[in-house]
């Protein structure tokens, strides 16, 4: 079983797995948060994790984040490697704010997963991909 090291920057809800319901963890706000329509902001999570070696997380909205906040997060999803985990090293939400909206301390935005990196490959450069065409990107239709 891995082991996940977290620090608390301030007194948050502490992250927890929920058995049989989602492998993803919620993160919550570390903060209070007033945005206007078109601002940006990295929002702090409040935590730090020293993730297992050959580990990295993925950070991604939650579903519900843009009906309840108005929120995307600007980088679509974030990548946190197994470096960075110093002692002042906190997880952030990049978010740009597309009307008016409060976030409160402890409320969901996003969530994130553990992989295992990428397994060492070799790219190979061939003139023809000698498969069948499905006819572009979006080509299987709307129904």
């Amino acid at each position: 079983m891995l082991e996940l090291k977290v620090k608390y920057f301030t007194d948050i809800e502490p992250i927890k797995f929920i058995e049989n319901k989602s492998d993803w963890y919620d993160l919550r706000s570390a903060e209070d948060i007033d945005l206007k329509a078109g601002e940006f902001k990295l929002i702090k999570l409040g935590i730090g994790i020293i993730l297992p070696h050959g580990y990295e997380a993925i950070v991604a909205p939650r579903s519900s984040t843009f009906k309840n906040f108005g929120i995307l997060q600007a980088n679509s999803i974030g990548i946190i490697d197994e470096s960075y985990c110093g002692d002042d090293d906190q997880w952030m939400f990049p978010a740009i704010a597309f009307r008016d909206t409060t976030i409160h301390k402890n409320d969901r935005i996003c969530q994130f997963r553990i992989i295992a990196h990428q397994p060492e490959h070799i790219i190979t450069t061939v003139a023809k991909l000698k498969n069948t065409n499905r006819g572009g990107l979006g080509s299987t239709g709307k129904k």
